[in-house]
């Protein structure tokens, strides 16, 4: 038990230094200091920094695929999904995208991680790469297969899903990283959000068509 306590705590520290300082500018050493252990002590839990760092993107994953799943969603396949967002009214769809959102702000692992990632997109490339699939491509494409289903359902008007996701996604992405610089702004953030979502349901959505 204990020993999974201290790797708990090097994830939670690494991870605190991390998005404070880069990557690069933290040492094992540093963050064993931080853990309150030394160094060699802190190898026998992980072997490298690197390590350190895919222990801390497996928790941040699992942490997140645990929270979309409490709201019925699985971003690995949209067909699952489908039905219930073509049941799912307006003001339901805006509480669970608010919902997300707060969830992505507040969650101290996840917040951190989206920090951290969006320092080093500009030092590693292998970061950079990771940083588009996990915060760009991953929503991109989970949603234009979710819209073209649903224009295949004819719960959608006819466009392209692509674009449609690009749409849908980007102003969301805009906002996270806006929030992350101004968290003051969270608030004013949500309402715009709300303001987003109720828009793209009135141009898409197949009822609403005139």
């Amino acid at each position: 038990m204990e020993s999974q306590t201290t790797k708990e705590k090097i994830v939670r520290e690494a991870l605190r230094l991390f998005s404070q300082n880069g990557f690069d500018a933290v040492s094992v050493e540093q963050i064993a200091a931080a853990v309150g252990i030394k160094a060699p002590s802190l190898y026998k839990h992980y072997k490298s920094k690197w390590a350190i760092f895919d222990a801390i993107f497996d928790e941040m994953q699992r942490r997140y695929d645990e929270e979309t799943k409490s709201m019925n969603l699985h971003l690995s396949n949209a067909a699952t999904d489908r039905q219930m967002f073509a049941e799912m009214t307006v003001d339901k769809l805006v509480e669970q995208v608010k919902a997300l959102v707060s969830y992505s702000l507040h969650d101290e692992l996840v917040s951190r991680f989206r920090r951290l990632m969006t320092i080093e997109q500009f030092r590693s490339e292998g970061l950079a790469a990771l940083y588009t699939e996990r915060y760009v491509m991953r929503m991109l494409e989970y949603h234009e297969a979710l819209f073209r289903g649903m224009i295949q359902a004819g719960v959608l008007r006819g466009g392209d899903p692509r674009s449609m996701a690009w749409q849908y996604v980007s102003p969301i992405l805009i906002f996270l990283s806006l929030c992350d610089r101004q968290p003051e702004k969270e608030a004013e953030v949500l309402d715009e959000i709300e303001k987003h979502i109720r828009q793209f349901h009135k141009i898409y959505k197949e009822e609403n068509k005139k």
